[in-house]
C-alpha cells in the first residue's frame, strides 16, 4: 500500500514517517520533496516562495507516480498545496485540482499529523509559527475539498504509530 504523511512543519511528521518505515522496512521511503530536490542541486529561496512550493508539489506528484506498490511519503501534494496557498492567497489551484486528484488516488492511506493543543513541539519565531498555523488550517480544508479519508493521529510518537497500525 501507499501511505502519505501530511501536516505542517514542526508537528513530528518526519519522525513519524521514519518510525512507520521501521515497521515496514520493505517499503520505499520518499523523503520530503524539499530535501530530495536540494540533493539534486536545486537552490531554494531563503524565504520560500510560491514557486518553491509549486516545484515541490510537482516533485511530490512525480514521487507518487513513479513509486512502487509499497511506499511511504513524507509529505504529499495536499500539504504542499497548502503551503503554496499560504504563500499566495490569490493562488487558483483549480487548474491543478485534477492533476492532484489523479495522483492522490494512488495513495491508499493518508495520515494527518495536526498541531495539537497543547502544542507538543515548540515553534520559535524563526520557524514561522503563523505560517505553520495557516498551513495546518488549510490542510484541514483541503482534506474536505479532496474528500480524503485520513487517520488523524495525536499523542506521543508511539501512540501515533499505534493509531496507524491499528487502522491498517
Amino acid at each position: 500500500m501507499k501511505i502519505a504523511i501530511l501536516g505542517a512543519h514542526r508537528v513530528g511528521k518526519t519522525t513519524l514517517a521514519e518510525k512507520l518505515h521501521e515497521s515496514f522496512p520493505n517499503y520505499e521511503f520518499y523523503p520530503e520533496p524539499f530535501f530530495e530536490l536540494q540533493e539534486m542541486g536545486f537552490d531554494f529561496s531563503e524565504t520560500p516562495t510560491t514557486d518553491d512550493y509549486m516545484m515541490q508539489l510537482e516533485h511530490s506528484l512525480k514521487q507518487i507516480l513513479r513509486s512502487g506498490r509499497n511506499a511511504i511519503f513524507d509529505r504529499c501534494p495536499i500539504d504542499l498545496l497548502a503551503y503554496a496557498m499560504a504563500a499566495d492567497n490569490t493562488l487558483d489551484f483549480s487548474a491543478l485540482f485534477n492533476k492532484i486528484q489523479n495522483a492522490i488516488q494512488e495513495i491508499d492511506v493518508f495520515v494527518f499529523v495536526p498541531i495539537e493543543e497543547p502544542d507538543r513541539f515548540s515553534c520559535a519565531d524563526s520557524d514561522l509559527p503563523d505560517l505553520r498555523n495557516e498551513v495546518n488550517d488549510s490542510i484541514v480544508e483541503l482534506i474536505d475539498d479532496f474528500d480524503l479519508k485520513v487517520i488523524k493521529v495525536r499523542g506521543s510518537l508511539s501512540e501515533r504509530l499505534d493509531q496507524i497500525l491499528r487502522k491498517l
